[in-house]
């Protein structure tokens, strides 16, 4: 018998539930580099599968994604894609304000909501970011897989998953959640289409600020596969741990753009950049 569209929740609680139980037993990553390059090959037990996907993500970036994240970065003025990324993230801060909740920061969630407000109104539903150069940024970790680890979920194995990229299971269960628990759906019946675009777009907003940094990673990568594990393992655990750069280096990256973006840009989308000028991507 299908489910009612009400059920569902309950039905993903349920698959959250023992999602985080299977991985809660999880290693911790080592913080020494050779121990750490030893870790990720191990704790890659699906390997062939995952170079498998990540052949065929590849090869839809070099021939679809990266082109149109190409031509939109030339031909769209730098202030409209400015104000359309900030739209994006405004967007996304309802689910920020939750995950916040969850993860026991009344600060960090009051101080979303602040900044919702201040952007949808004074920012023009969020083209503007009216909030950040008053001192009310956007909080890291807002997602459920953050969420999930601040109750102690491990990751578990690495995940090159189709279109989203480098991932993991709590990540990937975070990412469900997250999709499920945005209140626009509910507040305003938006059209699947809508949907989906929405998803498109913000795959290539985020691919296009980061194919410079992903040129150049797959260019000095003897293996661009296990640099790209190794790349987003590093930043996804310096996010979880306080946003802040991993030690012993200067290579950073978005967390595969796509899983937080929503898709189209993941193939290449953890790419290395300095620390000091990773963009503000969600």
């Amino acid at each position: 018998m299908p489910l009612r569209s009400s059920s569902r929740p309950v039905a993903l609680g349920m698959a959250v539930l023992i999602a985080a139980t299977a991985l809660s037993g999880c290693a911790t990553p080592p913080t020494d580099p050779a121990q750490r390059a030893e870790f990720d090959r191990i704790n890659d037990p699906l390997e062939p599968m995952n170079r498998a996907i990540f052949d065929f993500n590849q090869a839809l970036d070099k021939n679809a994604i990266r082109p149109v994240a190409i031509a939109y970065r030339d031909t769209v003025p730098e202030f409209a894609r400015d104000g359309l990324h900030n739209a994006l993230q405004n967007f996304g801060e309802p689910v920020v304000f939750l995950n916040k909740v969850l993860q026991g920061e009344p600060i960090a969630a009051i101080k979303t909501l602040l900044r919702f407000m201040a952007n949808s109104t004074f920012g023009l539903g969020g083209f503007f970011d009216v909030a950040t150069p008053r001192g009310v940024v956007r909080q890291q970790a807002g997602d459920f897989g953050a969420t999930l680890y601040k109750w102690g979920i491990g990751d578990g194995p690495y995940l090159m998953l189709p279109l989203l990229g480098p991932s993991n299971p709590r990540d990937a269960v975070g990412f469900a959640v997250d999709s499920v628990s945005s209140p626009w759906g509910y507040i305003v019946n938006i059209p699947t289409e809508a949907s989906i675009g929405q998803f498109v777009f913000k795959g290539v907003d985020v691919r296009s600020r980061t194919v410079d940094a992903t040129d150049e990673l797959e260019r000095n990568s003897v293996d661009y596969y296990a640099t790209l594990r190794s790349v987003f393992r590093q930043y996804r655990q310096a996010e979880l741990d306080g946003g802040q750069a991993p030690s012993g280096g200067d290579l950073y990256t978005d967390p595969a753009g796509a899983a937080a973006a929503g898709g189209a840009a993941a193939p290449a989308a953890a790419g290395a950049v300095p620390a000091s000028q990773l963009p503000d991507i969600p």
